[in-house]
């Protein structure tokens, strides 16, 4: 591990608004040409979620969903439609919290999320569909093809990162999150390094892949910004096999589920 001064985020600019079936690697390569940025060694890109899922057709109309029995009593419970209710438990493997307005999910993938990440923001409402938009099917894959696509049309190894906004059960505001990583060590252990007093680190682990994944909203932003790539470089840990999957902690080890 390398002590650095700087690492250096660059949003890349002009990204086509994306539809089902797009190219989401040809759409990052394009842009870091029309931003003048040539890959090096070590790279990450972060690419929002929201891109990948519109590019995987990952829309559902409420309009054709017909809910449960046990969707239409939840959502008397937490006031939310009844449809998107459906939806949510369609993406979840179990209800973890429930209140007014409120459902929070352990979704299919294993992190745990509100409304199972189904999302209407930031998405074209067609006119006479009532739209939302689900997370990608396997954000770590996806960005293992990513990766693998652009080493093998560029011929440079970096990482690749989908994140998303999620919140948090102890703090107000949503912060960027990794949903997958390919390329980077996304759990960063660092147990047996040395403090700055020489003693070994005993416990410390950093989610590296959440940490960057949130430097990179700070340049997304949350509205009609519509910057969802976003270039990182500069930092100080070699390339690895990680991923976001490894960031999950499991239900033994959750005290507050």
């Amino acid at each position: 591990m390398n002590a650095i001064d700087q690492i250096v985020l660059t949003a890349l600019s002009d990204i086509p608004s994306v539809g089902p079936g797009d190219d989401i690697t040809t759409i990052v390569v394009t842009a870091l040409e029309r931003t003048s940025i040539v890959l090096e060694p070590g790279d990450v890109i972060v690419i929002t979620h929201k891109i990948v899922s519109k590019a995987e057709d990952r829309y559902v109309d409420l309009e054709e969903i017909i809910p449960s029995e046990y969707a239409r009593c939840l959502a008397d419970e937490v006031g939310k439609d009844p449809r998107l209710v459906e939806v949510i438990l369609s993406e979840s493997n179990e209800v973890v919290r429930k209140n007014k307005g409120i459902l929070v999910t352990e979704h299919r993938l294993g992190f745990v999320v509100a409304n199972a990440g189904v999302d209407s923001s930031n998405i074209d409402h067609i006119e006479g569909l009532s739209r939302v938009l689900l997370l990608p099917t396997d954000p770590d894959c996806i960005c293992s093809e990513i990766r693998n696509r652009i080493q093998t049309e560029a011929g440079v190894c970096v990482g690749i990162i989908i994140n998303d906004s999620h919140g948090r059960a102890w703090r107000n505001g949503t912060v960027g999150l990794a949903l997958g990583s390919s390329g980077i060590p996304a759990l960063l252990d660092l147990r047996g390094c040395p403090d700055i007093f020489g003693a070994d680190l005993k416990t410390t682990q950093v989610g590296l892949a959440d940490e960057i994944a949130a430097a990179a909203s700070l340049l997304m932003g949350q509205g009609n910004e519509m910057r969802p790539v976003v270039h990182v470089r500069g930092l100080p840990y070699p390339l690895s096999e990680g991923k976001a999957s490894d960031l999950l902690r499991n239900k033994q080890e959750d005290l507050f589920r």
